[in-house]
């Protein structure tokens, strides 16, 4: 069964950075683009970042971008979301998430509709 857990998460004061990882069980992520997204209490799920099965291309979110990077190390079944320079507005319950839909596809997709598998996500909170 495939899994996917969430660790890294915390609580920080805004500037602060926060490296949330996702590690893959049960099924080997190389071939599949990964991303994150994020909900805050009482809001809907918002797509953050995205990366392509060869970790060569990226997507953020505007609202991230400049901020966070995801990265991937395909060797570790693993995927990274490096948080710097942190807002309150960050604040929310970060999941990782796979597109299962496509093998070895270049592009990687940008909507939370387009992922078919998450996690069940890790804790983000930031202070002011």
């Amino acid at each position: 069964q495939t899994q996917l857990r969430e660790s890294g998460g915390g609580l920080v004061q805004a500037g602060d950075s926060l490296r949330p990882f996702c590690a893959a069980s049960g099924r080997v992520i190389s071939s599949f683009s990964m991303g994150w997204g994020r909900q805050a209490s009482g809001k809907e799920r918002e797509f953050v970042a995205s990366i392509n099965w060869r970790g060569e291309t990226t997507y953020h979110a505007d609202s991230v971008k400049g901020r966070f990077t995801i990265s991937r190390d395909n060797a570790k079944n693993s995927v990274y979301l490096q948080m710097d320079s942190l807002k309150p507005e960050d604040t929310g319950v970060y999941f990782c998430t796979m597109d299962m839909t496509y093998n070895s596809r270049d592009y990687a997709a940008r909507t939370v509709a387009d992922y078919n598998y998450w996690g069940q996500g890790t804790q983000v909170t930031v202070s002011s």
